[in-house]
């Protein structure tokens, strides 16, 4: 069976519609208990499953973050709505970080806004930062378009029955030279902000 380059392309950039994110005012203003934390998240994050059977965040995930120090420990066994909040944030940096720097970026944030009487908030931060990522749609799209169409122009030399693949693997290549990348960039900045911060607590 061979891929239709056509549709391929448009099923790619189909899946851009079906990106979305957990909004503030959908989550509920009252403490959950971990089972309906666990509920509320594979609810709203159904889309982001690579197979139906995949679980989101599970009870074991979740002890493990609040025992190391990266999901503050719930009150009374119960979840607040700015728990669920980090939880949303832990969730899409494990994909790629290790915990280690999970808890470097996320620590300070709930160190200093979580459940605080500051100006500055979890849900109005929250709420900033994935503004910031709903603009960013239209960028990515374009970018895999064109890093599509290059990759279909690889190996215009061989056989039909060798193309295909190398076609696929090309765009894959592209694709996970541009993840590298912006991993890479993203550690160094959390190494420069732990020296630098390290840095001024020493002095």
């Amino acid at each position: 069976m061979t891929l239709d380059k056509d549709k391929l392309l448009d099923s790619i950039l189909a899946s851009f519609s079906r990106l979305d994110y957990i909004k503030s005012e959908d989550i509920p203003g009252i403490d959950l208990y971990m089972d309906q934390v666990t509920t509320f998240m594979d609810e709203h994050l159904q889309s982001a499953r690579r197979h139906d059977q995949d679980k989101i965040l599970t009870k074991t995930m979740i002890n493990n973050y609040a025992k190391n120090n990266l999901l503050p420990p719930p009150l009374k066994k119960k979840y607040s709505k700015e728990h669920l909040l980090v939880l949303i944030f832990i969730y899409y940096f494990k994909g790629f970080l290790s915990f280690s720097d999970i808890q470097s970026i996320l620590n300070p944030l709930t160190e200093r806004f979580f459940h605080t009487d500051n100006t500055l908030n979890m849900e109005m931060l929250y709420e900033e930062v994935f503004s910031l990522e709903r603009n960013e749609i239209e960028i990515l799209k374009a970018d895999v378009k064109r890093k599509y169409e290059a990759a279909y122009a690889t190996f215009s030399d061989v056989q039909e029955e060798d193309s295909e693949f190398l076609h696929l693997f090309s765009l894959i290549c592209m694709l996970s030279f541009d993840v590298y990348v912006k991993k890479q960039l993203i550690e160094k900045l959390i190494d420069e902000y732990q020296d630098s911060h390290f840095t001024s607590r020493k002095k």
